[in-house]
């Protein structure tokens, strides 16, 4: 099958990689002549680095280079049995290319967006023949992240999203199916991890530094919250707060920060600009965490109450399987355990307590408990035992 790639970023270059190193033959499209030079280039030399440390053999990973062909033509993609896009979030501008891509490809050919916080049905009604469309979400970096989540549209014929996963499977990724809800699994479950550990901040509970040792020396994360905040960027991952905030219509488990909103608007993204959270300029001395267990385990408990409160609320809405939410997590942002696993080892009802000491404190209803968490502390379940099963059903 050859493959078609809209937009040679960062994405989609990183995509294009994936594929033609799977054996596909992949066009890969942008109409900016540089970058596209400039990414063909890239993955190239990505390639070939793979094969000096022994990860390809020499010949396939010129095998891969030569199963690239860059154009700024999409007749180019006449012969295509799967086109992914991979360009700016913006539904309009998505909408018109998949307009002129499918005048070109064959009514064969599957279609795919790798949006991250944008509707796959919405794309996909632009579409004459929306059947055939599905979302292929991928990490970044791509050739690196093993997590992939397919998403069908309501539109999209049945059976097609797992013949996709069963593709992505081929190229060496782990798929997991998501429903077309925002954020879809990883972008939804995640956000507590973030707004939780803000909120802590606000409040004067801890500083940053306190927070992020608690969440990796306690728990076990590889980043803590803020030193993952500014190493993404602000401006992307405020961003998608505010998308996931606004989709789902303003519900308070999703509200934004004003303190995350002020560090955006100052231009203060992170890594990227030398400052964030944490200030990154030469000689600037990291802030010293309390390392007080029982603050720390306090900070803890109320960040992993939310995140598997978020978790069990996706399960009861059957946003996806128990088996799909553990592999997204521990593989999409390595999380050190399956949510719902962790949520078994602490015991239901323990993590329903913190959440309904927080709501009884604080009266917001970011803090409401999933009825499939109440539900299970109430008759004493788990949610990865034989005995809750039927409550999954």
């Amino acid at each position: 099958m050859t493959i078609g790639i809209i937009g040679s970023g960062a994405m989609g270059a990183g995509i294009a990689q994936v594929v033609a190193t799977a054996g596909h033959p992949v066009r890969l499209l942008d109409q900016n002549a540089a970058a596209l030079e400039k990414a063909t280039s890239s993955i190239a030399t990505s390639l070939r680095r793979l094969a000096e440390k022994g990860k390809l053999t020499p010949e396939a990973a010129e095998a891969a280079v030569a199963r690239l062909h860059p154009t700024e033509t999409m007749a180019d993609f006449a012969d295509c049995g799967l086109v992914i896009e991979a360009i700016v979030e913006d539904l309009g501008v998505k909408q018109q290319v998949f307009r002129g891509v499918e005048a070109i490809v064959s009514a064969e050919c599957w279609l795919a967006s790798n949006t991250s916080s944008l509707s796959i049905t919405a794309i996909a009604a632009a579409c004459q023949r929306p059947e055939r469309f599905v979302g292929i979400h991928f990490f970044n970096p791509a050739p690196l992240m093993q997590l992939v989540e397919v998403v069908p549209a309501v539109q999209t014929r049945a059976g097609l999203a797992e013949e996709v996963k069963a593709l992505v499977a081929s190229w060496g990724k782990r798929p997991v199916l998501a429903q077309d809800t925002p954020g879809f699994i990883v972008n939804r479950v995640a956000r507590p991890f973030y707004g939780e550990a803000i909120r802590i901040l606000e409040e004067g509970i801890a500083d940053i530094a306190t927070i992020d040792w608690a969440l990796t020396d306690l728990g076990g994360f590889r980043m803590g919250p803020f030193a993952l905040m500014d190493f993404i960027g602000h401006d992307v991952n405020y961003r998608v707060t505010e998308s996931v905030f606004t989709a789902f219509f303003y519900d308070p488990r999703y509200r934004p920060s004003f303190t995350q909103k002020r560090l955006f608007e100052a231009g203060y993204l992170g890594r990227k600009t030398g400052r964030g959270f944490y200030n990154y300029a030469p000689g600037a001395v990291p802030p010293t965490p309390t390392k007080d267990e029982r603050l720390g385990y306090t900070i803890l408990h109320r960040v992993l109450a939310m995140l598997i409160n978020e978790a069990a609320d996706s399960l009861y809405l059957r946003v996806a399987s128990a088996e799909d939410l553990e592999l997204a997590m521990t593989t999409g942002v390595n999380y050190p355990k399956g949510l719902l696993a962790w949520a078994d080892e602490l015991g239901p009802l323990q993590v329903l307590a913190t959440l309904d000491e927080l709501y009884a404190e604080y009266r917001d209803d970011r803090y409401r408990a999933s009825p499939l968490l109440r539900r299970l502390a109430r008759n004493h379940q788990f949610f990865l035992s034989n005995e809750s099963a039927a409550v999954r059903q």
